[in-house]
C-alpha cells in the first residue's frame, strides 16, 4: 500500500521541525511560532531556549500542576478544547455534531466487542490545537491492558473537516488504548493523528511508530502496567486530538462543548 499524501506531508514536516538549524536561524523560526499560532509561554522555557521546532512543540511544563487530592476526581490529561462529548448510543459515538462515527470501526479488529464495554457510557473529544501545550497526562488512575496502532492517514483535525469529512477519525491513524479503573470498569483513550503530527509517541510502548512504514496494525498487551492520575505517558509532534470513552455508570462528567480545558483541571467524576 503506498502510504496516503498527507503521511508524505506530515514526513517531510517533522524532518524539518526536527532539523536543528543555526542557532539565530532557529530563534527566528521558534519566535515566529510563537507569534503566529499565539502560543503562551508563561509556563516554559524562552522559546528561543528550544534547540528545534520539535523541541518547542513536544516542550515539558517548567511548573508544577497541582492535582486534586480526591483520586474520585477525573482530570483533563491535556490542554484542549472540547469539541464534542455526550452519551455512546447504538455504538456510534460525534466526532462533532451531527457526523457521527461507528466506534467498532474506530477501535479495530483488535478490540472486537470493546463498543459494547462502552454503550451508553461517556465519550469526550480534546481537540489540542498547534498553540496547545503537547504532551499528555493519566486522567485517572489505570491499568493499561494494551495499546494498538492502526496506520492511517492524516488529515487535518481542524472544524472545516471534522464538519464535512465523514470518518475522519477511522481514516486517520490512531492509538487505542484499552484500560481499567480500579473498580474493573472499562475506559479507553483514543490518540488520532492528524496533519503535520510527525509521531504520537507512548512512553510505556517504544515499540510503536507513528506515520511510518508500517502498514498493518500493531497490537500490545500488558499484565502489570499501571499509570496514576496526573501521570506522563507521551506527547504528539504537534497538535491533534484524544477521545475518551468511559464505561456506563463509572463517571459522571462535568464539562461542557466547546470549553477549554487545562491540564489538571477536573472535567468530572467517578461514581
Amino acid at each position: 500500500m503506498v502510504r496516503h499524501y498527507t503521511s508524505l506531508i506530515s514526513d517531510y514536516f517533522g524532518r524539518f521541525a526536527k532539523h536543528r538549524f543555526p542557532a539565530l536561524i532557529q530563534h527566528a523560526i521558534n519566535l515566529c511560532y510563537v507569534k503566529l499560532m499565539g502560543v503562551d509561554m508563561s509556563r516554559f522555557r524562552d522559546p528561543c531556549d528550544y534547540k528545534s521546532l520539535n523541541a518547542l512543540f513536544t516542550r515539558p511544563l517548567e511548573v508544577d500542576v497541582p492535582m486534586p487530592r480526591a483520586k474520585s476526581k477525573v482530570i483533563s490529561g491535556v490542554d484542549a478544547l472540547i469539541t464534542d462529548a455526550g452519551k455512546v448510543t447504538e455504538g456510534k459515538a460525534y466526532q462533532i455534531k451531527g457526523m457521527s462515527y461507528d466506534i467498532d470501526a474506530l477501535f479495530g479488529s483488535y478490540h472486537e466487542g470493546l463498543s459494547k464495554k462502552v454503550e451508553g457510557g461517556e465519550f469526550i473529544n480534546f481537540y489540542l490545537s498547534p498553540s496547545d501545550y503537547h504532551r499528555y497526562h493519566m486522567p485517572l488512575d489505570l491499568k493499561i491492558l494494551s495499546a494498538t496502532h492502526i496506520p492511517g492517514k492524516c488529515y487535518p483535525v481542524n472544524f472545516l473537516l471534522l464538519r464535512n469529512k465523514k470518518d475522519l477519525f477511522i481514516e486517520n491513524e490512531r492509538v487505542v488504548i484499552e484500560c481499567e479503573d480500579k473498580k474493573g470498569r472499562t475506559h479507553v483513550l483514543v490518540l488520532v493523528g492528524a496533519l503535520n503530527v510527525g509521531k504520537m509517541v507512548l512512553t510505556f510502548e517504544p515499540r510503536i511508530k507513528t506515520n511510518s512504514d508500517i502498514r498493518e496494525p500493531q497490537h500490545y498487551t500488558y499484565e502489570d502496567l499501571h499509570l496514576e492520575h496526573g501521570e506522563l505517558f507521551g506527547w504528539f509532534e504537534m497538535g491533534s486530538t484524544i477521545v475518551m470513552f468511559s464505561q456506563k455508570g463509572s463517571m459522571v462528567p462535568e464539562v461542557a462543548i466547546n470549553q477549554k480545558v487545562m491540564f489538571g483541571d477536573v472535567i468530572g467524576r467517578l461514581k
